[in-house]
C-alpha cells in the first residue's frame, strides 16, 4: 500500500520556500507514495509547476501572485471568508486582541501573522488520514497541520529566523510541540528556533533547501535576461521587496557608486510590499536609471550569468536559495555579514562578506568591478560548491515508516 503524504504551504507565489517545495515534491514520486498538496491562501503563480503526480486539494485556486494588486484583493476576500467560516471570528477574538496588543508593545502590529491563524482555523478540513503531514513553512500551514489534519506523523519546516521574524510561542499556541519532527532549513535557523522551543531539541534536525544545480544551469542557457543593451557593469539581486532584504542600504550604496563615477546599474528581480517606498527613495536620490526594479520573472537564471556581480545584502535570513543559485552559475558574490550568509559564503574564497553599511557595500562592489581576476576567481570557486540532500531526505522519509 502506498504511503499517503500531505504537504501544506501558505502560498505558491514566487519565493524561496515555495521554490524549495517544488524541488522536494519530485522526491516523493513512485508507487510507494500518494501525495496531496493544500495551499492555505489558495493562490500563487507557481501552481503550474506542481508535479503531475501531486494532487492539489484546493477546490478553488488563483494563479494571481499575492504580491500584485489583484492578488492582494483576492487575498483579502480569502481572509474574510475564513473569518466567517465556522464562527472563526468569534472564537478567535480573544486571541487576536491579545496577540495584537502584545505585538504593539514589542514595536509594531504584524497583521500577516494574525491572518495566518484566521486562515488556518477557517480553512476546509479533510477527513482522510495521512501517514505523514508536512507543514512546509511557519505560520498558517504549521497551525493547520498541528490542529486540523489527521495524520499518524506530523512534521514542520522552519524557513525564517524565528525570533527576528515576529513569531512567538503564544502567537503559535505552541503548535510545534504537536509535531513529531521539526526541520529548520539551516543551522542558524535551527538555533533560533530552539531558543524559543528548547524542549524540541530531540526532534529537530536541519533540512537544507533542495537546489537542483543541473536544472538551474540548463535554464540559464534559455533565452531571456537583460534587454536594455546597457554596456556598463551589471549588479544583480534576486529577492522579495521586503524590509528583511534591506534594500535601502543597497540604494544608498548605488548612490555612492554613482557619485564616485562608477558606470554600473543595479537590477532587482522580485516583487513585494516595499516597492512603493523603494521607488520613492530611488527617485529622491536620482537613481531611476541606476537602480532598477524589474519585478518577478519566470526564469531568473539568464540574468545571473549575464550579471557582473551578485549582491545579497539582507538584514536577516534563514538560508538563501538565491545565493545557492548564484554559486551554481559562477557569480562573484557579495553578501552582508550575518550568520546565515557566512555559513553559505566563505569570505575571500568564493565571495565577499561585508558589513551591512552603504559604504562597505559600495567599496566591495568597486573592488570586484576593478579587479576582474579576483571576481573571476571568486565565481569559479563558488561554482565548485556541491549541494547534497540524501541525509536530509532520509530523516523525512523515516517518519513514514515509524509507528510510534
Amino acid at each position: 500500500m502506498p504511503k499517503n503524504i500531505l504537504f501544506v504551504i501558505n502560498t505558491l507565489s514566487r519565493a524561496g520556500a515555495e521554490t524549495a517545495l517544488l524541488e522536494l515534491l519530485p522526491c516523493f514520486f513512485g508507487p510507494e507514495w500518494k501525495v496531496d498538496l493544500y495551499v492555505i491562501l489558495e493562490q500563487g503563480e507557481l501552481v503550474d509547476l506542481v508535479p503531475r503526480h501531486v494532487t492539489l486539494l484546493n477546490k478553488r485556486f488563483s494563479k494571481e501572485s499575492v504580491l500584485t494588486g489583484r492578488g492582494r484583493v483576492r487575498m483579502f476576500f480569502t481572509v474574510c471568508r475564513a473569518l466567517i467560516s465556522r464562527g472563526t471570528m468569534f472564537r478567535l477574538f480573544p486571541y487576536l486582541v491579545s496577540s495584537a496588543f502584545r505585538m504593539l508593545r514589542r514595536g509594531g502590529l504584524k497583521v500577516d501573522k494574525l491572518c495566518w491563524r484566521v486562515l488556518s482555523d477557517g480553512a476546509p478540513r479533510f477527513s482522510k488520514e495521512y501517514d505523514l503531514a508536512v507543514a512546509y513553512i511557519e505560520g498558517g500551514s504549521s497551525y493547520y497541520v498541528a490542529d486540523h489534519v489527521n495524520a499518524k506523523k506530523k512534521a514542520a519546516f522552519i524557513h525564517v529566523d524565528y525570533g527576528m521574524s515576529g513569531y512567538d510561542r503564544k502567537l503559535d499556541k505552541d503548535c510545534f510541540l504537536k509535531m513529531d519532527h521539526v526541520f529548520p532549513i539551516s543551522e542558524e535557523t535551527q538555533k533560533s528556533f530552539l531558543e524559543a522551543y528548547p524542549e524540541c531539541e530531540g526532534k529537530t534536525s536541519t533540512f537544507h533547501n533542495i537546489v537542483n544545480q543541473e536544472v538551474i544551469r540548463e535554464k540559464a542557457m534559455l533565452p531571456g535576461g537583460f534587454t536594455d543593451e546597457y554596456d556598463g557593469a551589471r549588479i544583480l539581486t534576486v529577492a522579495r521587496l521586503t524590509k528583511q532584504k534591506a534594500f535601502p542600504t543597497a540604494i544608498d550604496a548605488m548612490k555612492l557608486l554613482k557619485d564616485a563615477g562608477v558606470k554600473a546599474r543595479w537590477y532587482v528581480l522580485g516583487e513585494g510590499d516595499e516597492r512603493g517606498r523603494l521607488e520613492q527613495k530611488i527617485r529622491q536620490l536620482g537613481l531611476e536609471k541606476e537602480f532598477i526594479l524589474l519585478g518577478a520573472v519566470g526564469n531568473p537564471y539568464p540574468y545571473y550569468v549575464q550579471a557582473d556581480l551578485y549582491v545579497h545584502a539582507t538584514a536577516y535570513e534563514g538560508k538563501s536559495i538565491a545565493i545557492q543559485e548564484a554559486q551554481t552559475l559562477a557569480c562573484p558574490i557579495i553578501t552582508s555579514d550575518i550568520i546565515s550568509n557566512r555559513q553559505q559564503v566563505e569570505d575571500g574564497v568564493d565571495g565577499l562578506v561585508i558589513a551591512q553599511k552603504p559604504e562597505a557595500l559600495a567599496k566591495a562592489i568597486q573592488e570586484l568591478l576593478n579587479d576582474h581576476e579576483k571576481a573571476r576567481r571568486l565565481g569559479e570557486n563558488a561554482a565548485k560548491r556541491k549541494f547534497s540532500y540524501e541525509k536530509d531526505l532520509e530523516g523525512l522519509f523515516s517518519l513514514t515508516s515509524s509507528r510510534e
